[in-house]
């Protein structure tokens, strides 16, 4: 049987701390149900008491079926007991199972950064750990700076992993935290580590700073690590953290490894990786690793000859085993499985012989030529799949809407801006017109289409929009550019579901999503979902 190594993301945190990225409730919760489908075994999900965004997603946070949720924070301060210590105590409050604490491992920064001995330092390690101990089924210590300071003093580097380790510690996590250790360096300086302490307990959490975060966690692992942290994406402050989309798969494929994700998770990475770039509203790399929609592409020519012969002649792993797609100019076969993949996992069946099928592969690729992204709208994915395949019911149809905004002044003195939507729908044998306000135009369209459909569709009456986001597509056209717009719906079941709407008016583009939303909840409540 192959060796066990742990998945830890740090997605949530690490990745909240990239310049431009902006992680709200909403994107948290989201992104911690699609890393537990994948099956990663641990997800850090941030900093109890750091901010109110992390503390709402730690009382919002839903039971997960496979990863633990981590909260993360520091060891207790100099001139503080464990036990009053008030930033510890968040930390062992948030009622997570496993908890992450982090504490100085290079005496420089010790003596420096934190201006206390070495001695308490290490007293502050193993009261810390072992309070959370007792409170915690899981806890593990964060050696921050562990390579900086193994190369510096390595008695006192692996001095502070033992004040943990005889407290209870479960993982002892070695930090590359400023990213200038390589991957050489690592190998060997874990195989040292592993020589003297349980290489079960050990962790890598490697940063980018060198361009290397990748192969230094794959060097860690070798040198005897079981436990790999880092983000979707490579997402982290300055130059990231380690990409978990390429060490994953790499730890599997190559290395022979098993994981918490097996088979079926592996072939959910281009989805997941996608997906988050869409949250984030940014463009997906196309030459990334794996999952990029370049990383099996092959252009006319000598190469597509070979790879019809024989894929591995340009292709190092097969695409499909990280759900990725092998792209060639000249076959109409590209996509196929991928999608009668998709429509399995919908439950819908479909003879894949079916020249639907064909019909359906030409449409999602000339939708996104457009400027679809289906990867991170999954509702609107299936809508179009079903109305393809002629099952849809058509449940309201817009006959006209028409948005005001309005900017006036309160009592005091103070501007707002009021949003107004008036709308003309048919439902059924019925004309209905309404009239609804919002924050906005696009929170007034919402308003206006469940005030006109209540009547007709009960089932509506939980229904709220949850998240919003817009990318502007061709940013050369100025105000006239192609503006794609996501919305994240949710209701009283706790259920989740996304929708994408593209068009050169913004306005147009939200209405098309939302209606994509109240179909796919209407769809869902027919069939008793």
């Amino acid at each position: 049987m192959a060796e066990r190594v742990f998945v830890y993301d740090t997605t949530l945190r690490d990745g909240g701390q990239t310049q431009g990225v902006d992680f709200g409730i909403a994107d948290k919760i989201a992104l911690a149900g699609e890393l537990d489908g994948l099956g990663v075994d641990y997800i850090e999900a941030g900093w109890p008491g750091a901010n109110p965004t992390d503390d709402a997603v730690f009382a919002q946070l839903p039971a997960l079926a496979r990863a633990r949720i981590v909260a993360f924070g520091m060891t207790h301060r100099s001139g503080r007991s464990a036990e009053n210590d008030p930033g510890l105590a968040g930390v062992l409050n948030a009622g997570t199972e496993a908890v992450c604490l982090v504490a100085k491992a290079w005496d420089f920064q010790v003596e420096t950064a934190l201006g206390i001995g070495l001695d308490e330092n290490l007293a502050m390690i193993g009261d810390s750990t072992a309070f959370a101990v007792r409170r915690c089924d899981e806890v593990l210590l964060d050696a921050e700076h562990f390579f900086d300071g193994y190369k510096a003093a390595p008695d006192y580097a692996l001095a502070c992993l033992d004040a943990g380790l005889e407290a209870g510690a479960h993982w002892l996590v070695l930090c590359d935290t400023n990213g200038g250790a390589l991957p050489h360096e690592i190998e060997a300086i874990v195989s040292a580590v592993a020589a003297k302490l349980p290489g079960d307990k050990l962790a890598i959490h490697c940063h980018n700073d060198s361009g290397t975060a990748v192969a230094g966690s794959l060097a860690a692992v070798r040198g005897g690590a079981r436990q790999v942290q880092g983000t979707i994406n490579g997402l982290g402050e300055r130059c990231g953290n380690a990409n978990l989309i390429s060490v994953i798969p790499n730890l599997m494929l190559k290395m022979g490894f098993e994981t918490g994700l097996g088979r079926d998770g592996l072939a959910r990475l281009t989805h997941l990786s996608r997906l988050l770039e869409e949250r984030i509203n940014r463009s997906h790399n196309p030459s990334a690793p794996f999952v990029g929609a370049s990383a099996f592409a092959h252009k006319g020519g000598l190469h597509v000859s070979a790879v019809a012969k024989d894929p591995r002649t340009y292709e190092h792993v097969a695409p499909d085993s990280v759900g990725n797609r092998r792209v060639i100019v000249v076959s109409d076969q590209a996509g196929k499985a991928n999608l009668l993949a998709r429509l399995d996992e919908l439950g819908i069946s479909i003879d894949p012989k079916s020249p639907q099928i064909g019909r359906l592969v030409e449409l999602v690729k000339a939708r996104e030529s457009q400027g679809y992204a289906y990867d991170g709208a999954d509702a609107s994915f299936e809508l179009l799949a079903r109305r393809t395949l002629g099952t849809v019911p058509d449940y309201f149809t817009l006959t006209s809407f028409r948005v005001l905004d309005e900017r006036r002044h309160d009592a005091d003195g103070v501007p707002i801006t009021l949003s107004e939507a008036t709308m003309k729908l048919v439902v059924g044998p019925e004309r209905i017109m309404t009239v609804a306000e919002g924050n906005g135009p696009v929170d007034a369209l919402a308003h206006g289409l469940r005030k006109a459909l209540s009547g007709a569709y009960a089932d509506l009456a939980d229904m709220r929009l949850v998240d919003y986001k817009v990318r502007i597509l061709t940013p050369e056209d100025g105000t006239g550019a192609t503006i794609r717009v996501m919305v994240e719906s949710a209701d009283g079941t706790g259920a989740r579901w996304a929708t994408v709407g593209v068009s050169d008016n913004v306005i147009a583009a939200s209405y098309d999503a939302l209606h994509d939303a109240i179909t796919y909840k209407l769809l869902r409540a027919e069939a008793g979902a």
